[in-house]
């Protein structure tokens, strides 16, 4: 895979220790490790027009990317370095028989996302964190069923739902509210100082996250696609249902460019 041409990087934070066929296509790639909490990062793919879903709950977002080799590789290497992926209950609908790792989108990169991980002293795949307020999730799915650690956050009468069905799997309530939080979810799981959380939830759950300012970064794909929004199918945009106006601007980090594909990254204004 060619390597992603780097115009600026002003990202901080410690390098991490890239096997050489991961460092050959992204370049040196610093997270910061906050000795306070977690550090929260988001990745999405966005039309130019600021589409990231269309006929949400079937679509995905390989429909805006037409499913780009880079934009895969970045996925991957964005979970390769987690502790954990957040995964909102609409998201994990859309995509019941998905596994929110890197080895899912990596290909031949996989055993570099392996080699990553054992690098940073993380177990073989990430914590896969659903958040569900009302639980409605079939606990049946393959996010379920072992291949990766799991977790279901959900309030009380969500997780009466959930135990409903007799599964063996791991649910913790998260507060008294009608919602999950961000913070009530990543201290549900016990995700603490230094941990690495990515956020691969849908734009409507983003949206709170955002107002609740749990997200500390956004990775950015920009498609060169222009979708539109047409009246008789539902598009979203990046954060959908809240309007968070312009004093949660965000500071570019990095650009990267790969044909007419962007690889952007923001810091966004977190507490």
């Amino acid at each position: 895979m060619d390597p992603l041409d780097i115009w600026f990087d002003d990202a901080p934070g410690n390098e991490l220790p890239l096997p050489p066929d991961l460092a050959a296509i992204y370049g040196a790639l610093r997270m910061p490790a906050r000795p306070d909490r977690p550090h929260v990062y988001a990745n999405f793919v966005s039309s130019v027009d600021g589409v990231v879903a269309v006929d949400p709950p079937r679509g995905t977002g390989g429909d805006v990317s037409g499913r780009d080799p880079h934009d895969r590789a970045m996925m991957a290497l964005l979970r390769a370095i987690a502790d954990a992926v957040l995964i909102g209950a609409g998201t994990l609908r859309a995509e019941p028989l998905h596994l929110w790792t890197a080895e899912k989108l990596a290909g031949e990169l996989a055993p570099a996302c392996r080699a990553l991980r054992a690098a940073l002293g993380k177990p073989p795949q990430p914590l896969q964190l659903v958040v569900t307020a009302g639980g409605h999730v079939d606990l049946g799915w393959r996010v379920f069923g072992g291949e990766a650690p799991s977790l279901v956050v959900t309030t009380a009468s969500g997780a009466a739902r959930l135990k409903a069905q007799g599964r063996a799997v791991r649910i913790a309530e998260a507060g008294g509210g009608p919602g999950v939080t961000a913070r009530a979810a990543l201290a549900a799981a016990g995700l603490g100082a230094g941990a690495l959380v990515l956020c691969e939830c849908g734009p409507t759950l983003l949206a709170e996250f955002l107002a609740e300012r749990a997200v500390d970064e956004l990775f950015l794909t920009v498609a060169p696609s222009v979708i539109g929004r047409p009246r008789d199918v539902t598009t979203y945009g990046l954060a959908e249902g809240r309007l968070l106006g312009t004093d949660h601007c965000g500071r570019l980090l990095s650009a990267r460019r790969r044909g007419s594909f962007l690889f952007l990254r923001y810091a966004l204004p977190a507490i």
